[in-house]
């Protein structure tokens, strides 16, 4: 159920350069799937869109939700100078979220890229399988490493070769000899195009979280769709959305 509602900010922090950290108070988290996504309203009205941002971690007891975002316009600019007791306009919780109960029993990669590394945190916490997370980075500022650990063994890659393996996430894999029977990922086209075609090389099934520009968030406006196999029952041409449809896809399924 998609529901608007003021919210309350507990917490913020920078954890790394333009990078925030948010715990929101709010009922959406006894709903929240690892893999959606809530749209955040600015309070300046000279922005009209709201601001899609993911989920990165709910709450044990379900009363509040962390969205880590980076400053990227007027909007996020405008979210990383909330402090704690400020309100937040939040619409929620919206998107499918990945099956993760597919993963049970398997051997699993979560991967994640850039600002694209907060969802998999969740799905960290939730999935049980034996899992290990591979994350890249564009530096030694490896935001959310810490976290991670808790939950699963962590394989690093960096850009700049600071931390890891220098390169991304698939020289990761290559350089650490790593083999998966899935993979669930989010992260930059040319990063999930390079894991939909190591899948399909490996003949193993991937998951896939596309990160696009939304407008609307609700599907109505059409202004985030990815060409599909299948034709879409609501356009009736080879597309989805990615904010309602989506954002996870099964990898064989888009053409990216």
């Amino acid at each position: 159920m998609k529901e608007k509602q003021t919210a309350t900010v507990l917490s913020q922090v920078e954890i790394a350069p333009a990078i925030f950290d948010m715990w929101i108070e709010t009922s959406l988290a006894a709903q929240a799937k690892p893999g959606q996504f809530i749209a955040v309203f600015p309070k300046d009205r000279s922005t009209l869109l709201p601001r899609p941002i993911s989920i990165c971690e709910v709450k044990e007891d379900k009363t509040a939700l962390r969205i880590v975002y980076r400053v990227a316009g007027q909007g996020t600019k405008e979210f990383s100078g909330y402090t704690a007791g400020d309100s937040i306009a939040i619409l929620g919780t919206l998107g499918n979220g990945f099956p993760y109960e597919e993963a049970a029993g398997k051997k699993v990669f979560l991967m994640g890229g850039g600002i694209g590394v907060p969802p998999i945190l969740e799905l960290a916490k939730q999935m049980q399988a034996d899992k290990k997370v591979v994350v890249g980075y564009r530096d030694s500022k490896t935001f959310l490493k810490e976290d991670f650990e808790k939950y699963a063994d962590v394989v690093i890659a960096t850009e700049d070769g600071s931390v890891g393996t220098k390169g991304n996430v698939m020289d990761a894999i290559r350089e650490n000899g790593l083999e998966a029977d899935m993979i669930y990922a989010c992260g930059p086209m040319p990063m999930l195009r390079a894991i939909k075609a190591y899948a399909a090389e490996k003949g193993i099934k991937a998951y896939i979280s596309l990160e696009e520009h939304m407008a609307c968030g609700v599907g109505a406006c059409l202004g985030c769709v990815v060409k599909t196999k299948e034709v879409d029952h609501h356009s009736h041409v080879n597309n989805a959305r990615i904010c309602t449809d989506g954002p996870v896809f099964d990898a064989e399924a888009v053409n990216i």
